[in-house]
């Protein structure tokens, strides 16, 4: 397969070439087969030892350089997968279409898609240091996950007794020049109901109102942020809307992945007669953007006829759209222990609702165990509530916790006490200081007064960061200095 040009002169070179061969192979979850036997052909052809296991994992393993075959050996680790969103306008088929990236003002990203800069950026990282012959180093083995972004499907899966290394490097994260020392647990609450479809009148009017626009972004980076979150702001627009004119429900979509915040949404209604809609909606994209303003400038609603032959019972259309609207989406309670932390947030991914029945995704994570269950179990007793309240059938109604990640947390005491967290955090900090001085860094980016961009402040907890495997938690990944890569990102976030 030929690269994109896009890459041609971006460094490092090598970098990129693999960076470029991951966004030409799809690679949704559960869906890393194509990718990883490429990975495993590239690997026989460099001399590297490649194995999969049960879990789908791919493991590859390069043997130490000439003269170091006592250096304890490094294990580096990232995911195959990513997340696959994409504007309703664009025709990419993410289980068959390459990813199309383009450079845009120093930025590398892709038009109407994600890119899938996590984790490709990560594995593309970590292809290059295998194949780097100039390298002086231990046994280097390569973790690449599946089912990251779905679940943590091959992490879960992982034996432990599959790796040999004795220190590991995690390559998916955000931060430059930061230390993980704790991480949210969470869990996801599905709810679905079974519906039974009402035939739609004769001369009935029906239309969609869209909601698009909205920057998106990762439910566990970005939920601090107060991004608009597209079901929400719809299902507003629906409660304004019934207490002016009545409607009935024919379907309502919105977000396209557990994990990230939905940017835009769609419902479909049907009017006893035709209305001009325009001025009204006009004044509810002027109220969303003026309550949103400063983030979410983009934001719009538009109008346009369609078509349906069912719509809602009245009382399923009640009950889902007044328990989506008291749902809660956000930042619940910020940590007391680590300022400026989240300590547990909820976030509405999905929703599908159709005459036939309908369910939505919650993603509840927190750094404390018992606050994930709390806020979960709130949820649940919302919807049930709902259905007691209007006696309407429960058959096929239900929820099910589709997964739930202990949290991981470290003490929050000052510098230089007891805390594993701080110890974790000097040594850290001596490692990097002594590779930068003696390996990395020229005279000139030698510091005496410690790191560049590195601040020994309070440990940061992921709060917002769906928790690790066993094996990831024994590990951190820090980055420090002063020169970063050329930037990936993407146009959705």
């Amino acid at each position: 397969m030929s690269p994109s040009p896009v890459f041609s002169d971006l460094s490092p070179a090598e970098v990129w070439q693999h960076f470029a061969t991951l966004c030409a192979i799809p690679r949704a979850s559960k869906q890393e087969a194509a990718l990883r036997a490429h990975l495993q052909d590239w690997a026989a052809q460099a001399g590297i030892s490649a194995e999969v296991d049960a879990a789908g994992n791919l493991l590859l393993l390069s043997p130490a350089s000439p003269g170091c075959e006592q250096v304890p050996g490094v294990i580096l680790q990232a995911h195959l997968d990513m997340v696959c969103q994409k504007n309703s306008t664009s025709p990419h088929d993410f289980s068959r279409d390459p990813i199309q990236p383009v450079l845009r003002d120093g930025w590398l990203v892709a038009d109407e898609t994600t890119l899938g800069a996590d984790n490709g950026i990560g594995v593309a990282l970590i292809l290059a240091a295998l194949s780097d012959r100039t390298l002086r180093r231990g046994p280097l083995e390569a973790l690449l996950t599946v089912d990251e972004e779905a679940g943590m499907g091959g992490a879960r899966g992982l034996s432990p007794d599959r790796l040999k290394g004795r220190l590991m490097l995690n390559l998916d994260t955000e931060a430059w020049g930061e230390f993980y020392l704790g991480c949210a647990g969470g869990m996801d609450v599905d709810i679905r109901r079974d519906g039974e479809p009402e035939p739609l009148p004769a001369g009935w009017t029906v239309c969609e109102i869209a909601l698009r626009g909205l920057r998106g972004g990762h439910s566990g980076v970005d939920i601090h942020e107060e991004r608009g979150n597209a079901i929400k702001l719809m299902v507003g627009v629906l409660h304004d809307l019934a207490a002016h004119v009545p409607y009935r429900l024919v379907s309502l979509r919105g977000g396209t992945a557990r994990n990230a915040l939905a940017r835009e949404a769609f419902a479909t209604l049907a009017f006893p007669e035709a209305l001009d809609l325009s001025d009204w909606l006009a004044g509810q994209q002027a109220g969303l953007r003026e309550h949103l303003r400063g983030i979410e400038a983009q934001l719009s609603l538009s109008i346009t006829p369609a078509s349906a032959r069912d719509m809602l019972g009245a009382e399923e259309q009640f009950v889902w759209l007044a328990s989506l609207h008291a749902a809660p989406h956000g930042v619940r309670r910020m940590s007391r222990q680590v300022p400026g932390v989240v300590e547990t947030s909820n976030n509405l991914g999905m929703v599908d609702l159709q005459p036939a029945g309908g369910s939505c995704n919650f993603m509840v994570r927190s750094l404390v165990d018992r606050g994930a269950e709390a806020l979960a179990d709130e949820i649940v007793s919302l919807f049930a509530l709902g259905v007691r309240n209007h006696r309407c059938a429960l058959s096929g109604a239900g929820y099910r916790f589709l997964r739930a990640d202990h949290s991981w947390r470290t003490c929050a005491g000052r510098a230089g006490g007891g805390c594993l967290g701080w110890r974790l955090l000097a040594l850290a900090a001596q490692c990097i200081e002594r590779a930068r001085s003696r390996l990395i860094f020229p005279e000139s980016q030698r510091s005496t007064a410690g790191l560049p961009g590195f601040s020994a402040q309070r440990p940061r907890m992921a709060s917002q960061r769906a928790s690790p495997s066993l094996l990831e938690r024994s590990s951190f990944w820090a980055k420090a200095g002063k020169s970063r890569p050329r930037r990936a990102r993407s146009s959705l976030a």
